[in-house]
């Protein structure tokens, strides 16, 4: 039995809010690298890092045959979300493309309801119109300057929502290092034939050029920082309950637009800036509400 140890939680939750932000930021310099060749790596090396630990650790990796559909379905959001934030990225800066993509946690609470029948009241419902206004104040400056690839960020917050629900279904019956590293199997299992497809039928973002030794390095690195992440998420939530860490994953946002001013030079603009301010600020207040009704009174919010 893990006992709680809240300091150490939030120390993992924390680097889990460094490691992310840099993980986005490798794959903005991976931007002239074709998208399948990135997924493809990254997955790869997920693997190649998990599998050895489950072992050393003598972790249980197998997937209940009757989760096995579960945990592929798992594997394509996944893998559409990173490549949703991947084509983001080539349009936008690093901050507005991680603040626009924090409108999750909003579409989470409406799937949520919609499909699991969870209770969201009018609280956490102003929470989501809140979160919303903030996400389109940091959208419409994107989209004047760049139009519809604004939107791809949007579209990663609606697949790992997805992603989130269908995680909930199967992690109380596997183990989440081995659930990870059966994925990344599964992920590139799905990819060969694509990328096989892709070589035939001349798709840009499905070749596999010869990475030059600088990609190499950054490919390396995002599959590298992904895991981690992954990983610091994980240990995080071992040592201190999900409702102490949610408020730190806000973290993020600040970190990212600091990699994002100090790597790429782009800052929010005021319109954008304001939009960040305003989704951190219904998003805590979302997490506070959860928590208040936690200790009170399950069934009102």
């Amino acid at each position: 039995m893990i006992v709680d140890r809240p300091v150490r939680g939030i120390a993992l939750m924390f680097g889990f809010c460094l490691v992310a932000p840099m993980g986005d930021a490798v794959a903005k310099l991976l931007s002239d690298t074709p998208l399948g060749e990135v997924l493809l790596v990254r997955f790869f090396i997920q693997s190649l890092i998990l599998f050895p630990l489950i072992w050393i650790s003598k972790r249980h990796w197998r997937i209940p045959a009757g989760l096995m559909g579960l945990v592929v379905l798992r594997t394509v959001l996944h893998m559409l979300g990173i490549a949703t934030m991947f084509t983001g990225l080539q349009y936008l800066p690093l901050a507005d493309a991680v603040a626009i993509a924090f409108v999750c946690p909003f579409i989470l609470l409406l799937l949520g309801r919609i499909f699991l029948q969870e209770a969201i009241g009018p609280h956490r419902l102003g929470a989501c119109a809140v979160g919303f206004l903030g996400t389109l104040m940091v959208v419409q400056p994107s989209f004047v300057d760049v139009g519809l690839p604004a939107l791809w960020p949007v579209a990663t917050a609606v697949i790992f929502a997805l992603f989130v629900l269908i995680t909930r279904k199967v992690a109380k019956a596997t183990d989440p290092l081995g659930l990870q590293a059966v994925s990344g199997v599964v992920a590139c299992v799905l990819l060969i034939p694509i990328l096989g497809v892709g070589q035939n039928w001349q798709v840009d973002a499905l070749q596999l050029p010869a990475p030059t030794q600088q990609q190499w390095g950054l490919l390396l690195s995002i599959g590298i920082l992904g895991t981690l992440a992954h990983l610091l998420m994980t240990w995080s939530l071992r040592y201190a309950p999900s409702a102490t860490l949610a408020p730190m994953q806000y973290l993020e946002i600040p970190i990212a637009t600091l990699i994002g001013w100090l790597v790429f030079n782009q800052f929010p603009n005021t319109l954008a800036g304001l939009g960040i301010m305003v989704t951190m600020a219904a998003g805590l207040y979302a997490v506070w509400r959860e928590r208040q009704v936690s200790l009170t009174q399950p069934a009102e919010a």
